[in-house]
This record gives structure tokens, sequence and C-alpha cells, in this order.
């Protein structure tokens, strides 16, 4: 089992870190920790910062203000070359050469990066090209360029991986099998730094994310810790035969009456006659929406408020014939909280 990587220190840390290109200030004044062994996730919209921030922390971009550490050792000055040895970087786009072999390919990356050429071959195995080792390039299709790029950036080993959008191209297999690469890496005490635009991958599998928005630092935590911040509602699926709909939003009412607010104008009652079951959402209680759909009812609720509910509907035993609680997901949080962020 591996250590908890809280207790481990900080494999990056950045303090105070700015970037100006001109008048644009692209970062602005973040402080940030990732600490080793830790899978963490950069988000953001376009142009928030978060490609200049990858490479302030690669050493390709100077920082305006603030200092930069990587596995202790300063970004900045004379580290740079020191660092590099210790990261492996996966770009958005990865620059290959069509004329090589994918082994050629990766026995010129191991070069430049002064890795034995013995490691090149392995890498191939690992992100399952060991059969295509010898194919040009040129013949690769697009996930088997993005797998090529994984390997070079496993060569020598890093302490730190950079991966930017580093599922582009994959297929679903490739997926499953990159992060289970990962899995195994973060078992082995790497620390990974993830930048990704789908969301839905980085939620289960992130131990910490941050969100940047105009060049800052506005959320950092887990998904569960950033669950509880911002507060979204959760969502009770529920399917019912259509004549028991009616008795459910009564149930649901009686949460409402209980805290002691006013029902809401026609909770509780079933939809107007003609109308598609399918209704508009109505509130029946205080921060509890209630909607019909095709199979009964969807009710979004905040947390605290979910056994009330649950208890509410108990009544109807064996007629409540499903029930799926989802909660919010990174891109309910992402997409919900941007505007606050935003401001």
């Amino acid at each position: 089992m591996r250590a908890d990587a809280s207790m481990l220190g900080a494999a990056i840390s950045l303090r105070g870190v700015g970037k100006r290109f001109g008048a644009v200030l692209a970062v602005d004044g973040v402080d940030l920790d990732i600490r080793r062994g830790e899978v963490f996730g950069l988000i953001g919209h376009n142009g928030a910062g978060k490609s200049t921030l990858f490479k302030m922390m690669l050493g390709l971009l100077p920082p305006s203000a603030g200092t930069l550490r990587v596995a202790g050792v300063p970004v900045a000055g004379g580290g740079a070359r020191a660092v590099r040895r210790t990261i492996g970087y996966l770009p958005e786009n990865v620059a290959l050469w069509d004329n090589l072999s994918g082994l050629e390919t990766l026995r010129f990356f191991a070069r430049l990066k002064a890795v034995p050429a013995s490691e090149c071959a392995p890498a191939l195995a690992k992100v399952g090209l060991e059969a295509a080792a010898q194919r040009p390039v040129r013949e690769y299709s697009k996930g088997m360029r993005q797998r090529l790029g994984f390997a070079q950036a496993l060569l020598g080993r890093p302490q730190v991986l950079f991966l930017d959008e580093p599922t582009t191209g994959l297929d679903p297999q490739a997926i499953r099998a990159f992060w289970d690469t990962l899995s195994a890496l973060r078992d082995q005490g790497v620390t990974m730094v993830l930048s990704s635009h789908i969301l839905a991958e980085l939620q289960h599998r992130v131990d910490r994310l941050a969100v940047l928005v105009a060049g800052r630092v506005q959320a950092l935590g887990s998904v569960e810790q950033l669950r509880e911040e911002r507060g979204l509602p959760l969502t009770v699926s529920l399917r019912l035969a259509a004549g028991d709909v009616p008795e459910a939003e009564r149930a649901l009412a009686a949460v409402r009456a209980a805290a002691g607010d006013a029902a809401a104008p026609g909770a509780g009652a079933s939809t107007t006659p003609g109308r598609n079951a399918a209704s508009g959402p109505h509130a029946v209680a205080a921060g509890l929406v209630v909607e019909r759909t095709a199979e009964g009812l969807r009710v979004r609720c905040p947390r605290p408020v979910k056994v009330a509910v649950l208890q509410a509907l108990a009544p109807l035993g064996p007629r409540l014939l499903d029930v799926q609680i989802a909660e919010p997901s990174l891109e309910d949080l992402f997409f919900g909280s941007s505007e606050r962020w935003s401001r």
C-alpha cells in the first residue's frame, strides 16, 4: 500500500507565481502545493492560464513573479536542467517524425534525456505498441501517436509526470489501459499533474484538483470537498407507476410543511389534465425541486434534505419501483460554479 501523499511533502510548490505577456496577465499570484504521489487535476476554460502554468512548472517559460520548485529544486535559473531530469511531459499535440519507427523515435528521445536505450522497448510495451515498434510513425493512427508520446514521457522513470489532454485520440480500450498505467505509477509514488477538458474522466481518478479562472486558482480540493463547499443539489430519480406519482408528490410536499415553510402553489397536485407527463419543474420544499419524467419523478435537493426525502417516500413501499441517487458530477461543479468563480 502506498504511503499517504499528504505525509510525503510537496512534489511541486508554487508561491505567488505570475506570468505577464505585455499588458495581459495570464497567471496571477498562484500559490499551490502538489503532494508527492498525488494525481492532481488542473481544469479551466480555454484562456484560463492552464497551459502557461504548465509551461512554467516545466521550466519552458520563466515566471514574471514568484517562485516554483519541482522535487524540491527551483525551476528557474540553473535548476531547470536538474528539474527536467526528474520529470516527464506529454504535450497535447505530440511532435513526431513520420519517417522514424516507433522504436527509433524513443531512442531519439532517450538520447536527449540521457536515458539508456534499453528502456525504450519496455516503454513501448507498457503503452501497447510493442507490435508496432518497427513500423514508421507515418503509419500510426492518432491514438497510436498519442501512446508513443506517452511512452517518451515515461522514459527515465520520472518522479513527476505532466500530462496535457493525455487521452486525446485514444479508443476506449486504450483509455482504460492508460488509466491502469497511471494507477500503477501512483502506487510507485509518482506525482502526476493532468490537464483535461474531459471532466468525467478526471472525476473518479484525481486526488485533488484546482480550478483556474482568469489566471487565478478559484477552487482547490478533492471532488468531495468541492461538492461540500459549493452546496450543489444531488438528484434523486424515482421510478413509479403513473397512478402513484400524485401520492409521491404529496409526500414530498410534506417535507416542506415539516420544515415549517408555506407550500408552493400547486405543490402535491398532479399535473393539469392534458399536459405532457414531463411537466415543468415546481418547487415543493425549500431548496427542493421536483419534476415529472416519463418514468416517475426527478427530485433535486440539498444533501441535508436527502434523508427527509427518502423517509417521506418510504410509505410507498414496493410501489416505489426504483430509486437512483446521483451526486453532483465534476461537470456540474465546474459549470454550476463558473459564473460565481468568474466574479
